[in-house]
């Protein structure tokens, strides 16, 4: 007997074990396994990214072959944070996944669609969701920013980037400018505490919640971690 959650994952495990979404997985994770891996944007992030948008799409009623297809190629290009480049980088995945997926055989008017919800799932480009199946990339993607595993994702990409914790002097950043280039921290408040209140879809909503609040509670005890009395470290 198949049981009801069984039988809604059925056609998505069709799909992912099908033999063109298998050969467009390998070309990805072959990608990502290039050194020097990173880790915020690495093979347990395409996992995750795929699993969610399943998740998300299978609630939602998408087309799964698109998105999918989308979700395994969606970092196939992956510019660093702090590269002058960066908000092109969904631009260049885009272009870069239509030779993988027509050689995978998915036909033209697919590959059209996937690389449209490719284009359009970086929060850094900006672009709003022309279909279903691109909202739900956004979401899925965005989903992987926050809770604990966004926290784990922004320290990497700090360190990555040589990045400080924090801004010892003014931690919320109420007196300066916020550089999430300098602080990890400044990074939750230009982008990571806005997400949960701009997925699209209601699946991902109700799936953000959580992780946002999870959020708000790691800011909070990092900031009552920080010392108490100032100790002058430059020293000459």
């Amino acid at each position: 007997m198949i049981e009801d959650g069984e039988e809604q994952l059925a056609p998505g495990q069709r799909i992912l074990d099908s033999a063109r979404f298998q050969e467009v997985l390998s070309v990805a994770v072959h990608h990502m396994r290039q050194p020097p891996v990173d880790t915020a944007h690495d093979e347990a992030h395409l996992q995750r990214v795929i699993s969610a948008a399943l998740e998300i799409g299978i609630a939602e009623k998408a087309d799964l072959d698109i998105l999918l297809a989308a979700a395994a190629l969606h970092d196939v290009i992956n510019v660093p944070k702090n590269h002058p480049d960066r908000a092109q980088a969904s631009a260049q995945a885009a272009e870069a996944a239509r030779p993988i997926l027509m050689a995978a055989g998915y036909a033209n008017e697919q590959l059209i669609h996937i690389a449209q919800a490719i284009l359009e799932h970086s929060f850094s480009a900006g672009h709003e969701p022309s279909s279903l199946e691109s909202a739900i990339l956004q979401d899925a993607d965005r989903l992987d920013s926050i809770g604990a595993i966004g926290v784990a994702r922004t320290a990497a990409t700090a360190a990555r980037m040589g990045s400080s914790f924090y801004c010892a002097a003014d931690f919320t950043g109420r007196d300066r400018d916020i550089d999430d280039t300098r602080f990890m921290v400044d990074h939750f408040y230009r982008k990571l505490l806005l997400l949960a209140d701009r997925m699209n879809t209601q699946t991902a909503k109700q799936m953000a919640q959580k992780r946002g609040r999870f959020l708000k509670a790691y800011l909070e005890q990092l900031e009552d971690e920080l010392p108490r009395f100032h100790i002058e470290t430059d020293i000459s």
